[in-house]
């Protein structure tokens, strides 16, 4: 298990290398001028070229790249050009928006484990349709358009819920936490419609397996036998499933956060990109990165820790 885990460490920090590498050079391609955005139009060469010196972006670009690899290294994103703040700052003021709305979201998808083993259980039956009408509808319906139809709904017509903003957290935990069920709910919709299906389908495929029907020759029920051996089993690939939801729940929140106008992480990218603030989306982008690459490492490990023939196929 720790060659295992080793290695997913050394592929964790070989994928980050890369993907900065990536990020850097995809934003250094980009047109336009950060200096020249934040001086305006009318600004004289000389003013420029001062600016440009005092950003760095008067370096090579290999230097530029060891240059923020480094400070990144040491906890230090840089200064955003627009917002004349550290990155790091910023960045980390609005994780309190986007890691606990991407968690509430992982933990509503959860309910279509259940629907799905119900499903399963209920196979070729009216419910068993009825289960995978929904989850086909949920998955097709985009998030934003559902969040705006809660809005409508919760918001609008009956006035449960705010219908956008966003309220600190040390200010009024309840209200914050109310701000974030809406488009909870919007990010938790599709991921709840494929973890129903892949369950559905997981499950009915161990169902037919020989040791639930050696399960059943021993004197088990056909329930006991699926709720003993066969959920277990089918729980495997919903693990996989599990982790790359919520990276994208992470990554995903970009259009949801501007729907509801909630000052996360995915709005501050959104603005950056918008304002020609490279460092500021770079430095953004890589955090989102580190999340998602760091959930799939955690989804690899756990994945070994349910299914020992992982760790023996690593093992020298």
């Amino acid at each position: 298990m720790i060659v295992f885990a080793l290695r997913r460490l050394l592929g964790f920090a070989a994928t980050l290398l890369v993907a900065a590498l990536v990020v850097f050079w995809l934003l250094d391609l980009l047109p336009g001028d950060p200096a020249q955005f934040v001086l305006g139009i009318n600004a004289t060469p000389e003013s420029l070229a001062r600016l440009r010196a005092q950003m760095g972006l008067d370096a090579p670009a290999h230097e530029r790249f060891l240059g923020w690899v480094w400070g990144m290294l040491q906890g230090d994103f840089g200064m955003s050009y627009t917002q004349r703040a550290p990155v790091g700052e910023l960045i980390w003021g609005r994780l309190g928006v986007t890691l606990p709305l991407s968690v509430f979201a992982m933990v509503i998808s959860l309910i279509g484990l259940p629907l799905g083993i119900l499903a399963a259980r209920r196979r070729g039956k009216a419910l068993d349709t009825a289960i995978m009408v929904l989850a086909q509808t949920g998955i097709a319906v985009p998030n934003f358009w559902f969040g705006m139809l809660l809005t409508l709904l919760f918001a609008v017509a009956l006035r449960w819920l705010p219908p956008g903003g966003f309220i600190p957290w040390s200010e009024d935990p309840v209200v914050a936490l109310r701000s974030l069920v809406l488009p909870s709910l919007a990010l938790a919709l599709p991921q709840a419609s494929i973890l129903a299906r892949v369950m559905r389908t997981a499950l009915v495929d161990v169902t037919s397996q020989d040791y639930i029907r050696t399960a059943r020759a021993k004197g088990l029920t056909k329930d006991e036998a699926v709720w003993r051996h066969g959920v277990r089993n089918a729980l495997l690939p919903v693990l996989t499933i599990l982790g790359l939801q919520f990276a994208y729940l992470v990554a995903g929140t970009i259009i949801v956060e501007n729907v509801f106008y909630l000052p996360g992480l995915g709005r501050l990218i959104f603005t950056a990109i918008s304002e020609r603030d490279l460092i500021l989306v770079s430095g953004a982008t890589m955090i989102l990165i580190v999340v998602v690459t760091a959930t799939m490492l955690l989804t690899d490990i756990a994945y070994a820790l349910v299914d020992p023939r992982l760790r023996e196929r690593s093992a020298p």
